[in-house]
């Protein structure tokens, strides 16, 4: 997986540790609770063990009894839950609940008053609690040794350990569900920072900054530093080489203007095929050495460039409007208003002007000129009622030298030369054939 989300990773990584954290928690505190229900419940045991033996006497025969019994009525009910037994003279007291089961005390050895926790069988196979506890009988009561226990059934303290888990529970869910949504704004805020990088960057896209700056959090800035170093390193490697592809022009135009006197030598003396042979290598690398000035002007001013369409568009037909071509022909201009494009104003006029005079050239009377903003991009179309050019024979519009109508004036480099600029601009150039004559979109990036 070679793309994720940073802050869909932070949410599920915080969200398991959120869960198991509050699982261990509770864990923990049921361990805890059915601590303290065990301790609470031998404190109650130890209690009614007391009143077990403060309730022996002996009757008139001599025989031991318990005059008062514990008051919890599950001592009275069979298999109730709650039991007590005395081994006291060699006979065995006990509670109705335990029915006629005994108690089955482990053989240990106990001071007077000494007293032991056990967890032994009940009358019905549960598991039982039992405190244990051996004392000697005073003088009026013959001051024999007695051991007595007191057992509660352990499965009413697991139902209360299980039913504290379970009210437990929705609570705890809650809390997850708390923290949670807590840790998704933690994440949002603290990633905020990193939504800011990213408009800086688009707005440094567009032109409309420079830098990222140093406002950002002290985790930040040291990526911010590093992308303004590399822009600034990138913006004079670009310099230096626009400046060398400038030198390199320049040092061939001398070159080229020497071949051209050549070639009017040679025409002088006659020899005309080879004069216009090296006249026309000269103009192709004469268009060579314009085109990549041109790219090489607009690369280091791409990023900051901006010009309003509607000024270039009111200043290329003020000039159409007085030519033979425009002026007889009738423009409809529609244009958003406010819309800008990332480009030199000269540039743009240069392939409004080509397009806009091939369109006046071929057209029979009107034209028409729109522009619109089409997702984050300029859209300029210029569509005519001339002829317009076989399907066929669009996709070599753009080519230098290729004409629609080899008979009619021009030289065939007018649509080529704005193809190549639009798409040096970061943009393109696109021909369809109309109902009818020729639709020519031109789609630049926004400012």
């Amino acid at each position: 997986m070679t793309s994720y989300s940073l802050r869909l990773r932070l949410l599920v990584t915080g969200a398991v540790s959120v869960l198991i954290a509050l699982g261990v928690a509770a864990v923990g505190i049921a361990l805890l609770f059915s601590a303290h229900v065990e301790r609470r419940a031998l404190a109650e045991l130890s209690v009614q063990l007391d009143q077990v033996l403060s309730g022996v006497e002996r009757d008139a025969d001599g025989l031991l009894y318990l005059s008062n019994t514990p008051a919890d009525p599950r001592f009275e009910r069979p298999f109730g839950g709650l039991y007590w037994q005395i081994s006291v003279d060699g006979r065995l007291l006990r509670s109705r609940s335990l029915w006629d089961h005994e108690i089955p005390l482990p053989i240990d050895e106990l001071p007077d008053g000494g007293e032991h926790v056990h967890t032994l069988e009940g009358p019905d196979g549960q598991s039982l609690l039992t405190v244990e506890r051996s004392v000697i009988l005073p003088p009026r009561l013959g001051e024999t040794g007695m051991r007595a226990a007191v057992a509660v059934d352990q499965a009413e303290l697991q139902k209360a350990s299980r039913d504290f888990a379970s009210d437990l529970l929705p609570y705890l869910l809650i809390l997850a569900a708390v923290l949670i949504l807590a840790m998704a704004a933690q994440i949002a805020i603290g990633l905020r920072p990193l939504g800011r990088v990213e408009a800086r960057v688009g707005d440094i896209r567009s032109g409309r900054s420079q830098r990222l700056g140093e406002d950002f959090p002290a985790e930040v800035i040291p990526l911010a530093t590093e992308v303004d170093a590399l822009l600034s390193e990138r913006e004079e490697e670009i310099s230096r080489a626009g400046m060398r592809a400038a030198d390199l022009a320049h040092g061939f135009k001398t070159p080229l203007q020497a071949m051209l006197g050549e070639a009017g030598r040679l025409r002088e003396n006659g020899q005309e095929i080879h004069a216009k042979a090296i006249e026309e290598t000269v103009e192709t690398m004469r268009g060579h050495v314009d085109r990549e000035l041109m790219r090489a002007r607009i690369s280091l001013h791409r990023e900051t460039a901006r010009c309003d369409v509607a000024d270039v568009v009111e200043a290329v037909l003020r000039v159409l409007r007085r030519s033979v071509l425009g002026g007889e022909k009738s423009w409809d201009v529609e244009l958003e208003p406010n819309l800008a494009v990332r480009a030199e104003a000269a540039d743009l006029t240069e392939i409004m002007g080509a397009v806009a005079e091939n369109a006046a050239r071929h057209a029979a009377s009107r034209i028409q000129i729109t522009a619109r903003e089409v997702g984050g991009e300029v859209g300029i179309r210029i569509e005519d009622d001339g002829p317009g050019i076989p399907p066929g024979k669009l996709a070599e519009m753009t080519r230098r030298g290729v004409r629609a109508d080899e008979s009619s004036a021009g030289s065939g480099f007018g649509l080529a030369i704005a193809s190549e600029l639009a798409e040096t601009l970061g943009g393109r150039l696109d021909l369809r054939h109309g109902t009818p004559g020729l639709s020519v979109r031109l789609t630049l990036p926004k400012a």
